[in-house]
């Protein structure tokens, strides 16, 4: 981290030590005059809740609020983020688990997010005390919620509606807001250790302390949280063989890889493929190809270190004066497992030795070719004269790989890592500063004025292969100091003394067969043919004389990119609000009024390696004026951005008002007009809600409104690249942003009936959500099954494609699904989504005897996810479809099982508790069709892969028991997590399993001890 960083945040939590205090319970809400009791216990109409500017009501009121309290978190083990959220019924598709696979959650390792009924993270605002938190800057810009300070929480709040009109942009599924505690005196220290099989286990510690006397509140907290490896071997599930799952980490560009030997572009695999674990291609099949596993080198769950630091304090400057402030300080430390290398999707340019063919070349005269024609004879597809090869042998750019079954020799060994996986750092740091000056004009009027600065900043490092480099390195001229690597130095030499060169005057070979690796990098198999056991005659076995690799040449076309992302948010507001004065039946008018700027700012930076402006072009690392048709850059896979930094300023203003009818009938309006400026413009987005008490048991509400969602700067302009698979191997897809995006918007209308007598309470909601031109990545798997179809080149050469067929790049075998090198996409205002469904709760609460009993659940019921026609130049490329009960791979939606629930009995007496939960997720299904469930004549002779196509649903039991002992403030929790250690269901993905809805770790155990004092 760069020093400026560290003095910027010590100064930050320096300053926050005698300014912070706690904040209005809502963006722009002066705050409320007293402490707020626990959700649980909140009475009375001076309580300020989530959904409203001016005094909130109780959860079952017109808002449809879901109060989670710390209590309530801790009677249930107290789960982390990612376990609570995966629960939450209201909640799918949620990042926080690796999952590098895909591109909505790629780049986010550590890092987790709220998806309120599914429509996207990026639609879920985010609040801690009322007050916004900045985004996580890359893809899709959401909130980091593993940064927000755990220990501090007093209670969740779950606004299951749209918000907009009374927070502004992104509060279009609903609302999560973290509010802090209130009401603690002295300190309270809090620890857990969580077992997990296979690996070191997670830790957590908390250590907070609060402060309320006279004009004075403090509260401060600090909390340490600690992931540990687990490995995607240490459980049975994620490594299946390839007649099991095809999709399931299988690449048909490996290491062993495919080769076209003997003059022929009939690429075939390495013999010594299934010697180290490879799979082949069946007899029968129409290939002969080498299938790798690189899943088997990804992790679970990455190790991982988190720190928050929070302090806010409060202070009666005078009788209608208070002036509140307060800061947090997070840092989370992380990386990503994965492949040992990636695919040079890039073939190799002029500039690099025997390039400029649109293919990779291993010289006749290179001795890894040389070796491998006489080890494996006519079998090899070599044609020979007297031992040495007529033809060189090709690898096309996506059927191949510097390394990836035997590992990666500059890792293997490094930090624990005995697999030779590829790891690169995920850092991130984010500070938050607030203040309000809060002032009673009346006894009934209060004008506060609030401020908000916060900031994220993510680094983020990759690993990738300069193509150039590599071509060098294959014909004999690799290694940072060899003196004939540039075009310059080989001009007008004759192909004899090319020969002649190679692999002298510090220039070294590098072996791309199988004959180069000793062994499997996982299982540690010995390969029977390895050069180095073998010791061919007439061939040297020095390392980078051509069969044994040397790290110093692979270390020079192995290449480590670097990403900074800085997001900053500055928001400042002034909000009215009070009574009116006006008296109706059912009590005050009330009303709050306001004014609010923000300021969004977005930079990203990246390093020599990974920046366009200094490697524009394949050959850039050889020749600094090289050009090309097409500014690729230098890297093969990962790709190549320019330095961006970008802003945009909204003013907005807002208006609300409560009005209570009759005794029994309550209005709540509310407005809010937003400004863009410039190509984005503005929009104005009412919201009326209703509530009826009809008796003192039953209770109806309802509401509409319409809510939107502002272009975030990053999008606008830019450009990002993720990785998805097509075809069988992963390929590198560019997401531009777009100037021209508009506000999305939505229409939202919500009903529900309210139950409450005695110990017994119920709700029942229904929604429903009509979004209008949501900003979306165009789908990449619609793009690629539109213009290749089934056969893999349907589309091909169409002149109604034609346009669609130009975002691809192809290598010099043309237009076909297995020739993609690189797929050019954008930001744009995407299909109409309509989504509906039910949200029910329940609880029934009784004494017997000394005991306090309780029942109760909750669920939600998805009734539609319906998405329009989504078009890209011109072609329909995701026809409408309805994406409940579907995985929706790789669409515009993420999963969405139909149901998702909780039920839970638990009971209390004296200091002990018992509390049992069950968890379910409904089945889903995937509806992918032939290319992934049907024949597989490429690799399985025809043989069609069925299972997989309906995930089940997956249902998991927990215990939590709870014992405290009174006078002396100590509290102990066992939990037992998945009691039945239930796996997550088989899914046809990488993983082989769903990581954005099921939990891989199985069962596990949870010791935690809390002590006030």
């Amino acid at each position: 981290m760069p020093r400026s960083r560290h003095l910027t945040s010590c100064a930050f939590f320096a300053l926050s030590i005698g300014l912070a205090s706690p904040v209005a319970a809502q963006e722009g809400a002066p705050p409320a005059p007293r402490p707020s009791a626990p959700a649980d216990e909140q009475t009375g109409p001076d309580i300020v809740v989530t959904g409203s500017l001016i005094r909130g009501t109780p959860e079952d009121a017109a808002i449809p609020v879901d109060v989670i309290s710390s209590e309530e978190l801790s009677r249930q083990g107290t789960p982390s983020a990612v376990d609570l959220l995966k629960n939450l019924p209201t909640s799918s598709g949620v990042i926080g688990d690796a999952n590098q696979f895909d591109s909505r959650s790629q780049g986010n390792e550590g890092v987790a997010s709220v998806n309120l009924r599914g429509l996207g993270p990026q639609r879920t605002l985010v609040l801690l005390n009322g007050k916004r938190l900045v985004a996580v800057g890359g893809g899709i810009p959401i909130v980091d919620v593993n940064l927000i300070p755990s220990g501090a929480i007093g209670r969740v709040e779950v606004l299951k509606d749209g918000a907009a009109a009374t927070y502004g942009s992104d509060a279009i599924a609903g609302v999560v807001n973290f509010i802090t505690r209130t009401d603690q005196k002295g300190f309270l220290a809090s620890g857990d250790y969580r077992y997990i099989r296979g690996s070191s286990g997670d830790y957590t510690a908390n250590l907070s302390f609060g402060h309320n006397s006279g004009p004075l509140h403090v509260l401060a907290s600090v909390g340490y949280q600690h992931r540990s490896e687990l490995r995607t071997t240490d459980r049975d599930f994620t490594v299946q063989p390839y007649a099991n799952n095809p999709q399931g980490g299988y690449t048909g560009g490996g290491n062993p890889g495919n080769f076209g030997f003997g003059g022929t572009a009939n690429f075939v695999r390495d013999l010594g493929c299934e010697g180290l674990g490879g799979f082949r291609s069946q007899a029968g099949s129409t290939t002969d190809r080498c299938f790798n596993n690189y899943g088997q080198f990804g992790n679970l769950v990455e190790p991982e270190d988190r720190l928050q630091a929070y302090v806010d304090t409060s202070i009666q400057l005078a009788d209608t004066l208070k002036f509140s402030a307060s800061a947090l300080y997070g840092y989370s430390s992380t990386r990503i497992t994965t492949s040992p290398t990636y695919l040079p999707t890039l073939p190799p340019s002029v500039n690099a030795a025997s390039g400029g063919g649109g293919l990779f070349v291993i010289p006749t005269y290179a001795p890894a070719l040389r070796d491998y024609c006489t080890l494996y004879g006519a079998a090899s597809g070599c044609v020979t004269a007297g031992g040495v090869p007529l033809a060189p042998a090709i690898a096309f750019p996506v059927l191949f790989r510097p390394a990836l079954l035997g590992g990666n020799p500059l890792f293997r060994g490094r930090n624990g890592d005995d697999r030779g996986s590829a790891y690169s750092k995920r850092v991130s740091e984010e500070m938050r500063f607030t203040a309000d000056l809060s002032y009673d004009v009346t006894p009934d009027l209060n004008l506060t004025g609030g401020f908000t600065y916060s900031e994220y900043y993510r680094e983020s490092e990759g690993t990738d292969t300069f193509g150039d480099l590599l071509q060098n390195a294959l014909a004999g001229f690799g290694g940072a100091n060899c003196a004939y690597a540039t075009p310059q130095s080989r001009a007008g030499l004759s192909t004899a003394q090319i020969t002649a060169l190679a692999g002298t005057n510090g220039c070294t070979f590098f072996n791309p067969f199988s004959t180069a690796v000793a062994a499997n990098g996982v299982s540690n198999a010995a390969n029977p043919n390895y050069a180095g056991t073998r010791n061919p005659t007439g061939f040297s076995l020095t390392p980078g004389a051509g069969l044994i690799n040397d790290l110093p040449t692979f270390d020079n076309f192995f290449r480590t990119t670097n990403t900074r992302y800085t997001t900053r948010l500055l928001v400042g507001d002034l909000v009215l609000s009070g009574k009116t004065g006006l008296r109706l039946p059912g009590g005050d008018l009330s009303f709050a009024v306001g004014a609010q700027y923000r300021r969004n700012d977005y930079s990203v930076l990246y390093n020599n390696d990974s920046n366009i402006a200094v490697n524009p072009c394949p050959g850039s690392p050889l020749n600094p004026a090289a050009t090309c048709t097409q500014q690729t850059g230098a890297l093969g896979f990962l790709g190549t951005n320019a330095n961006l930094s970008t802003s945009n300023d909204i003013k907005a203003l807002f208006g609300e008002l409560q009005v209570p009818l009759l005794d029994r009938l309550n209005l709540q309006l509310s407005a809010r007009y937003e400004d863009y400026g410039g190509r984005v413009g503005s929009t104005f987005n009412p919201q009326g809600r209703i509530r009826l008490q009809v008796t003192d048991w039953l209770a109806l509400r309802g509401g509409a409104g319409t809510t939107f969602r502002g272009p975030p700067a990053q999008q606008l302009s830019g450009n990002l690249t993720a990785l998805q698979i097509i075809g069988t191997s992963f390929r590198a897809v560019d997401i531009n942003g777009n100037p021209n995006l508009s506000p999305e918007k939505a229409t939202t209308y919500s009903a529900g009936i309210l139950l409450h007598s005695g110990g017994f309470s119920a709700s029942l909601d229904y929604y429903r959500y009509k979004l209008k031109g949501p900003i979306e990545g165009e789908p990449i798997q619609g793009m690629v099954n539109a213009l290749f179809g089934a056969t893999g080149t349907a589309n091909c050469g169409n002149a109604a494609f034609a346009a669609l067929q130009a975002r691809f790049t192809f290598t010099g075998a043309g237009c076909g699904i297995g020739n993609v090198q690189r797929l050019r996409t954008q930001t744009i205002n995407s299909a109409n989504v309509t989504t509906s469904g039910l949200d029910l709760q329940a609880a029934y609460r009784f004494g017997l005897g000394a005991a306090n009993l309780e029942f109760g659940g909750s669920g939600t019921y998805v009734i539609e996810y319906k998405t329009k026609d989504i078009t890209v130049e011109g072609v329909v490329v995701q026809p409408t479809f309805d994406g409940v009960g579907l995985l929706n791979y790789q669409t515009t939606a993420y999963p969405i099982p139909q149901i998702k629930g909780t039920a839970y009995v638990q009971g209390a007496v004296g200091g002990h508790s018992l509390r049992v939960q069950y968890n379910y997720i409904d089945g889903y299904t995937d509806q992918r069709g032939t290319a992934i469930f049907g024949p597989n004549a490429g690799a399985l002779a025809g043989a069609s892969v069925t299972g997989g196509k309906n995930i089940k649903p997956f249902a998991t039991f927990d215990a939590t028991y709870r014992l405290s002992l009174r006078g002396t403030g100590s509290t102990l929790t066992l939990s037992a997590l998945n009691i039945f250690d239930k796996a997550p269901p088989f899914a046809r993905l990488d993983q082989n399993y769903d990581p954005f809805t099921a939990n891989p770790l199985g069962f596990t155990a949870k010791v935690g001890f809390s002590q006030k004092f």
